[in-house]
């Protein structure tokens, strides 16, 4: 592909989302196998003149994110090692989903959002507040639809992924996702919440929280991460765009542990067949895109975004702060697309 890009107009891009509000921030990095081709930052953590500036190596909460960088490459490990197999029933190997609707989804419904599962979390409402009863509510919950019968994204897949995945190998799904991803891609930046103090002070601030009278800053903003601790398969990592470049390096170029080119084979193709909107593992193609274009990507709440194409050989990175102003997506959707167009040409 054209390996030239129009850094200024992605500065101004950027810039003018500043200037419109609808990010006080933003960090932003693109590469290629070989690492970082261009990247930058503007605005600041809170939107004034006089606030601390957004650099390069800001941490932001990347809410959903998440869930690619964490709980789908470590499910992609436990594949690649033979202990997981993506069709079989869950209630096959796993006792807690046995005998309970979940027992007849497989691994592979819920990586391609078709289990059927319940659309919103709603875990305290549910389930109450303890931990283990929220475990226990949503593997034993009823499925809103049959198993494969439709695309319907929903958090509660990946909290269900994290939740197997623990039970595989006896360990949290935060110590998994550093121990088997982040540490051997020197990740260093990157962990799941709450940020200790010095941290907390590089993070980029979210929404304003009633209880604390202060914007969010380095405690996740999802409320179902934080009434599970701060840790779980639906969010509650932070990171910055330079190790997110990190990661996306390696989806590009897997010829390393720890996960490998068959896992992203799999993961980065159209795994839903006639359904719609198409998926493929947890990744989605890129609004505005169709299969040719082979532009995948993975959105958070709090303003994130990530983009890879391997057929191009690039990735990218958007990492705001929409939150501090508002919840609205429209605004950061636009600057998103348009980030996204400019980072990959039309083929």
């Amino acid at each position: 592909m054209n390996t030239t890009l129009d850094t200024p107009r992605i500065a101004r891009l950027l810039r003018e989302g500043v200037r419109a509000q609808v990010y006080p921030g933003a960090a932003w990095a693109v590469g290629d196998a070989g690492g970082l081709v261009a990247g930058g930052a503007v605005g600041s953590h809170d939107g004034t003149a006089g606030g601390l500036p957004t650099r390069p190596d800001t941490l932001f909460d990347l809410a959903s994110l998440t869930k690619v960088i964490a709980v789908w490459p470590v499910v992609g490990t436990l594949v690649e090692d033979g202990k997981l197999l993506l069709d079989a029933p869950l209630g096959s190997f796993w006792p807690e989903a046995a005998g309970h609707p979940l027992g007849d989804v497989t691994p592979l419904q819920l990586l391609t959002h078709t289990a059927g599962l319940p659309l919103r979390a709603n875990l305290r409402a549910l389930y109450g507040s303890d931990p283990q009863d929220v475990r226990d509510g949503v593997l034993r919950e009823v499925l809103r639809r049959r198993p494969g019968e439709a695309v319907e994204y929903t958090d509660r897949a990946a909290l269900i992924l994290g939740y197997l995945a623990e039970h595989l190998t006896g360990l949290r799904l935060a110590r998994l996702a550093a121990d088997r991803v982040w540490a051997p891609l020197g990740m260093t930046e990157t962990r799941f919440g709450p940020l200790p103090a010095p941290l907390a002070a590089r993070c980029a601030p979210t929404e304003y929280d009633e209880e604390t009278g202060a914007h969010l800053r380095g405690t996740v903003h999802d409320f179902s991460t934080r009434l599970l601790g701060g840790a779980c398969g639906i969010a509650g990592a932070f990171s910055t765009a330079g190790d997110l470049g990190r990661f996306l390096r390696q989806v590009l170029d897997p010829v390393r542990p720890p996960f490998g080119p068959e896992w992203v084979a799999a993961s980065l193709r159209v795994r839903t067949g006639e359904l719609a909107p198409v998926r493929g593992l947890f990744w989605h193609l890129a609004p505005g895109t169709a299969v040719r274009d082979d532009v995948w990507a993975h959105y958070g709440f709090t303003g994130t975004g990530l983009w890879v194409s391997p057929s191009r050989g690039r990735w990218a990175v958007l990492l705001t702060n929409k939150l501090y102003f508002t919840r609205a997506t429209g605004p950061v959707t636009a600057v998103r697309d348009a980030f996204r167009e400019a980072v990959f040409a039309p083929l």
